[in-house]
């Protein structure tokens, strides 16, 4: 017989505005212990120096974490010219430093090298798993990681201001996989002068937006003066918000049942639309699995165990 959980059933989304400070893993616990709920886990990794949108998935919509991480993302960041740390951020020491300082007409024509596919290599800081330790972790101890280069894309880059000479804001919209301080870096090595982030925050994360998010000291402040069933639960969105962009389908009580039960539900007559990929199984309304669309059956890939 299985060991029961710790907490409550509660499942759905918070999005959390995560100030400057503490790591996404301590956000998760503060959700988690503020919900009381039994699982939590993060869609996506913010540095503890980013503030902005921190996706946490609670109880069944753990189950959709993997399509917020595939999703794209929007980021705000300003990058100090002059100065390399080791971290590509200002928690690192000064490595290198140059005195040239780029005009705004420079940065411009510069950032259209960073439109589209283009190749990075990850910052040495980092939570890449390199012969199973993270990049950071051996970066800490003193080794020199040698991490291999990726594709990732950004689709769109604006420069926002030049408040000074020294900085530059911008905001980027860009796949999984992107490490901004990564374009920090490789941005001021391609100005001929050097560079770091100096503020980074996430505005959009998926279909997770900034308009959506609570501060992360609101939710504490509430959970400290009331249960999850009262004031919190006006912030916890249903599990399905995750899945958007995913074709839904009502199905009747029979093949949920069948789903449910992890079995294939062939589609017949005008239920039979030609779909591609995933489709999200509904019956009255709520999420009963997501499903792969296989000549003419859906199968069941995931199924939500939810007591509304």
């Amino acid at each position: 017989m299985g060991r029961r959980r710790k907490g409550d059933p509660v499942s759905g989304w918070v999005v959390v505005d995560k100030p400057a400070g503490p790591t996404s893993t301590h956000v998760v616990n503060i959700i988690r212990r503020a919900f009381n709920a039994q699982k939590a886990g993060h869609a996506g990794t913010l540095d503890p120096l980013a503030t902005g949108v921190l996706p946490v998935a609670l109880g069944e919509a753990t189950k959709t974490i993997p399509y917020v991480m595939d999703a794209e993302k929007v980021y705000r960041f300003t990058i100090k010219w002059g100065e390399a740390t080791t971290t590509d951020d200002t928690e690192g020491e000064v490595i290198a430093s140059s005195d040239k300082r780029p005009s705004r007409e420079e940065i411009e024509a510069c950032l259209d090298g960073f439109l589209g596919e283009i190749e990075q290599v990850p910052p040495q800081f980092s939570a890449i798993k390199v012969a199973g330790e993270r990049a950071y972790d051996l970066a800490r101890a003193g080794e020199e990681v040698a991490l291999k280069s990726r594709i990732v894309t950004i689709y769109e880059a604006e420069l926002l201001d030049v408040p000074d000479a020294d900085h530059a804001e911008f905001e980027i919209v860009c796949s999984k996989g992107t490490y901004v301080r990564a374009i920090a870096r490789d941005m001021g090595e391609a100005l001929g002068t050097r560079g770091h982030v100096a503020a980074l925050r996430r505005a959009a994360s998926g279909p997770f937006e900034e308009e959506m998010s609570i501060p992360l000291d609101k939710i504490k402040e509430l959970s400290h003066s009331a249960p999850a069933s009262g004031p919190l639960e006006a912030f916890l969105l249903p599990v399905e918000t995750a899945l958007d962009d995913i074709p839904a389908l009502a199905m009747d009580g029979n093949d949920t049942a069948k789903l449910r039960r992890g079995q294939a539900v062939l589609l017949r007559g005008q239920q039979a639309p030609v779909f591609e990929g995933h489709v999200l199984a509904t019956h009255k309304g709520e999420p009963v699995a997501l499903t792969e669309y296989d000549r003419g059956a859906l199968k069941p890939v995931r199924v939500f165990n939810l007591s509304r």
